[in-house]
């Protein structure tokens, strides 16, 4: 073969691919930011709730605040997408993250509140545009991509809860090392705001691709998902398994030391289950696309969940580190597939944002109730054994929904 023969790049290919690049390392930014301000709550809620006087309901609402504004905020993103654009919008929603986080600062409990809110809804918007705009960008490696993105959830929460109390240590308070989270947000702006500005449209398309998703002819798409069956399922399956992740981030710990593990322990084995949810959550959606049946992956994660909370009820101490390796394996794999599954069951960015719209605005409300029912259930039994049991009949929901998401079907196909 002659020098002449080899192929060589374009130099339009080689720009090509370095904006895909680019672009594909803005996107991992910017999940790497949707659960650090909330994760670092958590840890240092008690010097919160000393600090300012507050009882205990009044403090934990700071946990669960992000949550239920994480699905009511998720319906305003239509609105604002078609006012905005899709990846302006996601752009916007780091530098609304960084402001609620700052809040945090000012020494007035109203503010440390409308912070979380402020923070919880540029959340909520940016969960919901993440899938579209990966579907959009990265239409043909969508398992990888959405590995890297559920891995960057995974990676930020445990970042964030690992090192916030250093942080206060370092900083001498608490509301520096909640604040120092808007630092990472603002470098996702930053780094976001040229692709924010240019033509807002797909890597190599138009500015009328980019507004797609949510185009006034398509409004009437979205009431009719809720009555598809392949929406709801997506949608059944996302809220479920998010119940079953926050229940288990709030109340894990708490049930560790009520068997006797101290809290230090009981927060360094919550920090270690977040890493083989690593494992699981950037491998989880590309295995998920090879394996035949298609519904044997969710199988699989709802076995190991169910096999770490029946470790959590009979031997919550003895076996605390093998419980927590797999939960978060099944965890790991079951939010990389619920978030997987809203891009798969879309035939394009348009539906993939409704479908998004639905599934993490209605199963995130659903997940909310998960902490405040386990907290209520273990207050009227006194006991960790009725709230468990309730999590394990819920997998079974999860996984009857996880089946129907997982056949291999678009939402509003014409069906024979």
């Amino acid at each position: 073969m002659t020098t002449a023969s080899i192929p060589v790049p374009t130099a339009g290919r080689r720009r090509g691919l370095l904006a895909a690049w680019y672009v594909g390392a803005g996107l991992v930014l910017i999940a790497l930011n949707l659960r650090m301000g909330v994760a670092s709550v958590g840890p240092v809620l008690g010097a919160v709730e000393q600090s300012l006087h507050l009882t205990p309901s009044a403090a934990s609402l700071l946990t669960t605040i992000p949550v239920f504004a994480f699905g009511a905020f998720a319906f305003l993103t239509p609105v604002l997408t078609r006012r905005i654009g899709l990846h302006r919008l996601l752009g916007l929603t780091m530098a609304v993250l960084a402001l609620g986080i700052a809040l945090r600062l000012e020494p007035h409990g109203w503010a440390l509140y409308g912070g979380t809110v402020v923070a919880g809804a540029a959340i909520a918007v940016a969960n919901v545009l993440m899938p579209a705009a990966i579907k959009r960008d990265f239409a043909h490696r969508v398992g990888l991509m959405m590995g890297l993105y559920s891995t960057g959830l995974f990676l930020s929460a445990a970042v964030a809860s690992a090192a916030v109390v250093p942080l206060m240590a370092a900083f001498g308070s608490w509301r520096p090392a909640l604040a120092f989270w808007a630092v990472p947000a603002v470098v996702a702006f930053l780094v976001w705001l040229p692709r924010a500005m240019r033509n807002p449209g797909h890597v190599r398309g138009s500015r009328r691709a980019a507004d797609a998703p949510v185009a006034a002819r398509d409004e009437p798409t979205f009431a009719r998902l809720f009555r598809d069956p392949v929406a709801i399922a997506v949608t059944a399956f996302m809220g479920l398994q998010s119940l079953s992740y926050y229940a288990f981030l709030t109340w894990a710990p708490t049930v560790l030391q009520d068997a006797g593990v101290s809290a230090h322990d009981a927060g360094l084995m919550l920090a270690y289950s977040a890493l083989p949810g690593i494992l699981t959550g950037v491998t989880g959606p590309a295995i998920a696309r090879r394996t035949r049946p298609s519904w044997l992956p969710v199988l699989v994660v709802v076995v190991l969940c169910a096999a770490g909370f029946v470790g959590l009820l009979v031997a919550p101490a003895a076996g605390a580190w093998a419980w927590m390796t797999l939960l978060g394996l099944g965890q790991g794999a079951a939010i990389s597939l619920s978030l997987s599954y809203i891009v798969w069951r879309s035939p394009d960015a348009r539906h993939t944002a409704h479908v998004s719209t639905m599934a993490q605005g209605t199963g995130y409300l659903l997940a909310g109730l998960g902490p405040l029912g386990l907290g209520v259930l273990h207050a009227a039994t006194g006991a960790w054994t009725a709230p468990i049991v309730v999590l394990l009949a819920l997998l079974v929901v999860q996984l009857v929904a996880g089946v129907a998401a997982a056949r291999d079907r678009h939402v509003l196909a014409r069906r024979s």
